[in-house]
């Protein structure tokens, strides 16, 4: 596998990283340190400030690079919502980029169905409430839309006593 160059986008070329491991039946127990010397610039920096305890676990290597990366199920939301229209590509560029951004977005999460349906609600009713509501309800981070509503809810009656 070649080394990773500043020009490469990391997401894909971990991807790569881990068919090529695949591929060519590398040990798993040997995939982090492997990474870890094949990256450059922020991924870099990533592997060599996790504890050396951790730079052997390649799930851990490979979440520390992500995060410090600013990789996450959010950036893809916020990616996937911000597309308003063409920006110079053709319709077909358009829909093919959007399904790529849902994917990464729906893949990262991890979960299932009702648990991305709950964040898009969650998004929406927060999007909804009065102002002062909604401040208060974004400051506690809810991760569900009943955590929300308990704080919305809290909200209400601490303004109304």
């Amino acid at each position: 596998m070649p080394k990773m160059t500043k020009d490469d986008n990391p997401e894909a070329y971990i991807e790569a990283f881990e068919h090529h491991a695949l591929m060519t039946g590398l040990p798993q127990d040997y995939w982090a340190s492997q990474l870890g010397a094949l990256v450059v610039g922020k991924a870099q920096a990533a592997y060599w400030a996790i504890l050396r305890d951790e730079a052997q676990n390649y799930e851990r290597v490979k979440q520390s690079m992500l995060y410090r990366l600013e990789i996450s199920p959010d950036r893809y939301r916020r990616l996937f919502q911000a597309r308003k229209g063409p920006n110079k590509r053709r319709p077909q560029v358009l829909l093919q980029l959007l399904r790529d951004l849902l994917d990464k977005w729906v893949n990262s999460m991890g979960s299932d169905h009702e648990d991305l349906a709950d964040q898009i609600v969650l998004e929406q009713f927060q999007n909804n409430l009065e102002e002062r509501t909604q401040r208060w309800v974004w400051q506690h981070f809810p991760r569900s839309c009943e955590e929300a509503l308990k704080l919305a809810e809290a909200f209400a009656a601490a303004e109304a006593s």
